[in-house]
């Protein structure tokens, strides 16, 4: 048994199962950790940030652009604090983020003394919303639960999970037993007998719609011949869209994929909550029959359908296309869905200047290029209007929403991709959440190129608090900096720029440098064309 501290037992941990970039800011609690980085640094890539959630941000970011497990690491009590919002996002995103942090000393945990950065429970806290939360209590339990973190992270829905480490016990020696990783949990059997219910459902149906989320990301090969077995559209968004190529003919984003709604008689979500459909665009088709494949099986009790399968995406569409027969009669279906995606197309170029600046984008990035929305109305049409064509190749927050997410998690997608351009798409607001850490960039050599679309506002607030409030509003105006300014600041090249046309040419300028970029677009954006009514064209909604 080799001789290891608490904190050289964790790096050997995460060495072993593969994650060698760790996210972090050093504090007290959390120097015999980073003194092990240290003496590890031959092995282990440590990027510190200067805020606490960028750290998380930055974790979020390349689980998402990988699949693969990441790791961040903060100090406890107020910086886990600062990292909830990634991890919440984490959470809705179903991405394998792993938080390390510190507590106050052994004898003083739970005495409520005011030890330096203490909270009242935080490991309670933490399993509240994560997979899986521990505490290591002494260097010698660091393998083990080390190891069952990673197979809680990884098995069945992918999820966040932490581990937390008394002060003392990072620099205390132990005599300590390495563990392997305990691997994936086996995933659950599709159910011959619900197989065989959806095969009987597919038969029958004429107008068949598959909807694919997150939970989709690793079958598009399954989805897509599925797809073209049954002569099916394959509707995505946010999270989804890349699973099937946005150029294939069967492949709709939602503003596409609603007009086929009212027709459709069966629909299948595959790795999805398949909200959108079910509840934005109520009420469903009359007759329509709805399936699910999903690997949670909590979420088929929160919607209950027609036949429920649990299974992991690729194993149970790859069990139904076993089990379906080829529909010979698909043409008139096809005929709707080409018709449907023209139709979507044309919607979606009417809103402008969004549109421009996201075909700009789209042109700019080729093949293999990243995008990172953000909570902004530039990226609001990026989950309609730009088409993907590969998966983790569109970084979304999901249905979390999280304002000022973008740049950081880009940030992180970025290191973690260091040789495919990456570009982030913020609004002004949302920039400022975590825009000093355009230092961590230039201190890394994090080359991403940042869109910053400045109408000195929160728009979408403006907008709706004076679409509903006789034309009042409060708190969503803003005053700026000199973006041009604050990019100088750091050493940042930065273009300025007024509409797509120059988007066009500082972009290409930007993606060239090499570098750490700023191209912010001045737009007095007013967004007579709201670009959530995209999301629920049915009713008119409060944006969330």
């Amino acid at each position: 048994m080799p001789r290891m501290t608490g904190g050289d037992a964790i790096v050997d941990s995460l060495l072993k199962h593969g994650v060698e970039t760790i996210y972090g800011l050093p504090g007290v609690q959390m120097y015999g950790l980073f003194d092990a980085f240290a003496r590890n640094a031959n092995r282990m890539t440590v990027i510190n940030a200067r805020h606490e959630q960028t750290t998380a941000y930055m974790a979020l970011g390349s689980a998402l652009s990988t699949g693969k497990p990441s790791a961040f690491t903060v100090v406890p009590g107020p910086g886990v604090m600062n990292t909830m919002g990634a991890l919440t996002t984490a959470w809705g995103v179903n991405a394998p983020v792993m938080c390390i942090t510190g507590q106050v000393p052994s004898a003083m945990i739970g005495r409520g003394r005011g030890q330096l950065h203490e909270m009242p429970d935080q490991l309670a806290t933490l399993k509240t919303l994560l997979k899986f939360a521990e505490r290591i209590e002494h260097p010698t339990e660091a393998p083990q639960v080390m190891a069952r973190a990673f197979q809680a992270m990884l098995s069945g829905r992918p999820g966040p999970v932490a581990v937390e480490m008394p002060w003392d016990m990072f620099a205390a020696s132990a005599d300590v037993t390495p563990v392997d990783p305990l691997g994936k949990r086996a995933n659950p059997v599709p159910d011959p007998e619900k197989i065989a219910a959806l095969t009987k459902l597919i038969g029958e149906a004429k107008a068949p719609m598959i909807w694919v989320g997150g939970g989709a990301v690793d079958a598009g090969k399954e989805v897509l011949e599925l797809a073209e077995k049954i002569g099916a559209a394959v509707v995505s968004f946010r999270t989804g869209k890349g699973v099937v190529d946005s150029r294939h003919a069967l492949s709709l984003n939602t503003v596409e994929g609603f007009h086929l709604w009212d027709k459709t008689d069966l629909l299948i979500g595959i790795g999805s909550r398949i909200d959108v459909p079910l509840s934005r665009w109520a009420p469903s088709p009359a007759g329509l029959t709805v399936a699910r494949i999903d690997i949670d099986p909590t979420e088929h009790r929160k919607l209950p359908v027609g036949v429920a399968i649990v299974a992991d995406a690729a194993e149970g569409t790859r069990a139904l296309i076993d089990a379906v027969s080829k529909k010979a009669d698909t043409k008139a279906w096809r005929d709707e869905i080409a018709a449907a995606k023209e139709a979507g197309r044309a919607q979606i170029r009417k809103a402008q200047p969004q549109y421009g600046m996201v075909e700009v984008i789209r042109d700019a990035l080729g093949e293999d290029g990243i995008i990172v929305d953000e909570v902004t109305q530039v990226a609001y049409i990026v989950w309609y209007g730009y088409p993907v064509y590969r998966p983790r190749t569109l970084i979304s927050s999901g249905f979390s929403g999280t304002l000022g997410y973008g740049f950081p998690t880009a940030l992180g997608v970025k290191a973690a991709n260091p040789d495919r351009p990456v570009v982030s798409v913020t609004g002004d607001g949302g920039f400022l959440f975590g825009g000093s850490d355009l230092a961590t960039a230039v201190q890394f050599g994090i080359n991403l190129v940042t869109v910053v679309v400045n109408n000195a506002s929160y728009g979408n607030v403006l907008r709706d608090q004076q679409r509903l409030f006789d034309g009042r509003h409060s708190g969503s105006v803003l005053t700026n900096p000199d973006f041009q300014g604050y990019a100088k600041a750091f050493g940042v090249p930065s273009w300025q720029v007024k509409d797509a046309a120059g988007l066009k040419g500082a972009l290409k300028e930007a993606l060239a440098a090499n570098a750490p970029a700023i191209v912010e677009v001045v737009s007095d954006i007013k967004a007579d064309y709201p670009p959530y009514e995209f999301h629920a064209p049915r009713t008119k909604v409060m944006p969330r």
